[in-house]
């Protein structure tokens, strides 16, 4: 019953897809709503795949193939994990204390920081992603990325990270991932990016490096947010998820 309910709670959480809440939300819930994360997105991610592939089938070059594909994710997940990466980098680039800074990160406007960080991450997925399609299967590839990104949270989540603030999504979902569970979650995750990217035509490490760098680029993240916000926030894991979604899909296109 627990899994189920924590499958509810990720697609409730990630995605627009309408789902009945569950009835109780805890620590059980919350553990398997972050391990099921990459299968949750699954329905957005692959609205975003065939509106890509539609894209490049009807004639369209490949950026606004891209472009269009992140589109579809962005609102086919309210934009959210969008708005953590511009809140977390107004948060990390104000030069305020952690109280000040988290309170920056609470409020619904966006700095200049953010923006910056929301243009260049979106142009690098919508570039790349637009390569991406244009492979052989590439529509496919581009899904399991996406999905993929979503893993990203298993670090966030991991036992020992602690939460910035007694309260919200960071408080529920802190340390709510036994390390062993979120290292062999993210070995699967790898292994099959692998798979689908020998399936698109590319050297079957390609996909490999590129999971290392996304989950090297995540932990540096997390470490400085950690030390500057004394833990994660909601926000913290959306700007994990985005900034693993540009590393996979810049390596996938650089292939």
């Amino acid at each position: 019953m627990n899994r189920l309910a924590g499958f509810r709670l990720a697609v409730g959480l990630l995605t627009v897809v309408p789902v009945r809440p569950p009835a109780e939300i805890g620590r059980p819930q919350a553990r398997t709503a972050m391990l099921v994360a990459p299968l949750a997105v699954l329905p957005v991610a692959l609205a975003a795949g065939v509106a890509g592939w539609g894209a490049v089938w009807v004639g369209l070059p490949g950026l606004l193939a891209g472009l269009l594909a992140v589109a579809v994710l962005a609102l086919g997940t309210r934009a959210m994990h969008l708005d953590g990466l511009a809140d977390t980098t107004d948060g990390l680039g104000s030069g305020k204390d952690a109280a000040r800074a988290l309170e920056i990160m609470r409020r619904g406007d966006i700095g200049p920081m953010g923006t910056v960080a929301l243009i260049l991450a979106l142009a690098l997925q919508a570039v790349a992603a637009g390569a991406v399609l244009e492979l052989r299967h590439g529509w496919l590839l581009l899904v399991v990325l996406v999905c993929l990104s979503r893993a990203a949270l298993l670090f966030g989540c991991a036992t020992g990270v602690p939460s910035a603030r007694p309260d919200g999504l960071g408080a529920l979902v802190a340390g709510s991932v036994p390390a062993p569970w979120a290292v062999l979650a993210g070995l699967l995750w790898f292994g099959l990016a692998g798979g689908v990217g020998l399936l698109v035509g590319q050297a079957w490490w390609l996909p490999l490096v590129g999971a290392a760098l996304a989950a090297a680029a995540c932990i540096l993240l997390l470490r400085r947010c950690v030390r500057r916000f004394g833990g994660i926030t909601g926000d913290v894991l959306g700007a994990l998820v985005e900034v693993a979604a540009t590393v996979l899909l810049v390596v996938a296109a650089a292939g």
